[in-house]
């Protein structure tokens, strides 16, 4: 039989087996933790900070996606500390990226009391959208930085490896090396990093059309060469 090792998570008695993270082991016992980075078919990355839980002992908060249980450990999911830090994060995304695409980020927002005007003076991230395919588009705009389509489009699930990070600060952005059209790299058109996108920065290019009231043979393959 596989060894557990029990701990308190909102003074729950959790069982687990050693390894498992904080995250997956508050899901076994039906206690929800909100990620935004964090995909079930993605290495977790622990880059949104939304996950952050306080661990009693400890000083800072850790990301439960990537932080491991330990015996004896006492979890708390949702401390004033803990809830602080996600509406702080939550605030930030939504004083310099555009959410109007992302659900679950809205939802979350509400859930936590963020107040999207916090930060009036934050300078917003806007690139002009990339339209260089006949397959999607990717409006940068709306892009988080979860690194989801970069995970999928390398050893997470396609091995394509087209998307990487682009520039760095606060410029840093999904990008193709050397900054090629997307025909031009190793993109195969799988679609998975559209699939993975939570706020709408990848979409089906058809889906843009229909959005922006285009009509969908508005589509030339030879400017895409």
């Amino acid at each position: 039989m596989e060894p557990r090792i029990e701990l308190a998570i909102d003074g729950q008695a959790v069982h687990a087996a050693p390894g498992t993270t904080i995250h997956k082991a508050a899901q076994s016992a039906g206690i929800s933790i909100p990620t935004i980075c964090y995909h079930d078919f993605c290495t977790a990355n622990a880059l949104c900070r939304i996950c952050v839980v306080e661990v009693e002992g400890g000083r800072t908060l850790v990301p439960a996606c990537v932080a491991a249980v330990s015996a004896g450990m006492k979890v708390q999911t949702r401390t004033e500390r803990v809830c602080r830090a996600r509406r702080t994060v939550l605030e930030m995304l939504a004083a310099t990226v555009d959410l109007s695409q992302a659900p679950e980020i809205q939802a979350l927002m509400k859930e936590y009391g963020a107040n999207p005007g916090r930060f009036p003076d934050a300078l917003r991230r806007e690139p002009p959208l990339v339209d260089d395919n006949p397959m999607y588009v990717r409006d940068y705009a709306k892009c988080i930085l979860c690194w989801r389509c970069v995970q999928v489009c390398a050893s997470d699930a396609q091995y394509a490896y087209a998307l990487n990070f682009g520039k760095r600060g606060f410029d840093t952005q999904i990008a193709t090396f050397w900054g090629r059209p997307m025909p031009l790299t190793t993109c195969v058109f799988c679609g998975q990093c559209v699939g993975v996108c939570p706020t709408g920065a990848l979409k089906s290019r058809r889906a843009w059309l229909l959005e922006q009231g285009k009509p969908l043979d508005d589509f030339q393959p030879d400017s895409f060469a």
